[in-house]
């Protein structure tokens, strides 16, 4: 690292302790949803292979939620694999497949994050599907992050999803369509989805410099902001991260009003 690369490390040092100095804790996101888009962009720039810039991607994530940690987040979203990318080439998903294994029984051994899956399990490999549930399990006690993991995840699927369980429960009470029909309500569809526990996002951040939300919590974030920051993630800082924290508590949430 030449002179220039250190004084540059140093300044953004000095300006993201300054904006951390002046965050109103009050006003962070409760629950952030994250699009960690860029890995393979990233890969290319630096010359490296694909399943190299996964690694990286998945390198990030527990140092965001150390930066989620310290800054009072209760819940974070993370996509990490949507239903478009199960038509990638098999080369690629086999070792992204292993590298995501890795990163949700890394999060449920470290013990600080509460680990829960959100997507559908039918086309995840069988150790994938293992290491969900048994990370579940693991980490059902921790008083710590709620940590949604977005895996095998599509918004409109989650929705169908949502419908079809919705269904299945009227179905088993007894419940005739037309009573069904009388009774369905924004609520009560949004009991069935994946998060139908949990807060919707406040906050959505998505890394790489588009902005779309390609299906991502297309309910929840009804009402959500969103964040779209130009740098990849691998090289998301927490510069980047106290920026948007920053973003949003400027921001007016009217919810229509």
């Amino acid at each position: 690292m030449n002179l220039r690369d250190t004084l540059r490390g140093l300044l953004v040092k000095v300006y993201a302790r300054r904006v951390e100095g002046h965050l109103d804790h009050a006003q962070v996101p409760k629950h952030i949803g994250v699009i960690m888009d860029g890995n393979r962009r990233w890969a290319k720039a630096a010359g490296s292979t694909t399943a190299q810039g996964h690694r990286a991607g998945a390198d990030k994530i527990e140092e965001f939620l150390g930066w989620c940690t310290e800054t009072d987040v209760k819940v974070v979203t993370l996509w990490l694999f949507s239903t478009d990318n199960f038509g990638r080439p098999q080369e690629e998903l086999v070792p992204l497949f292993g590298i995501i294994e890795d990163v949700v029984r890394s999060l449920a051994a470290d013990g600080r994050w509460r680990v829960h899956h959100v997507g559908t399990l039918d086309q995840l490999p069988g150790q994938l599907r293992t290491a969900l549930k048994e990370s579940e399990e693991a980490t059902a006690h921790v008083d710590g992050i709620l940590v949604n993991v977005a895996i095998g995840y599509g918004g409109r699927q989650e929705i169908a999803d949502a419908v079809r369980s919705m269904l299945l429960d009227a179905q088993e009470k007894g419940t005739s369509m037309e009573e069904l029909a009388e009774s369905v309500d924004v609520d009560m569809i949004g009991r069935h989805l994946y998060t139908g526990d949990q807060p919707d996002p406040d906050l959505v951040i998505r890394t790489s410099g588009e902005q779309r939300l390609s299906g991502f919590m297309l309910w929840q974030t009804a009402h959500s902001e969103y964040y779209f920051c130009d740098v990849f993630w691998p090289a998301f800082r927490k510069v980047d991260f106290l920026r948007a924290l920053r973003d949003y508590a400027v921001r007016h949430r009217r919810y229509g009003g």
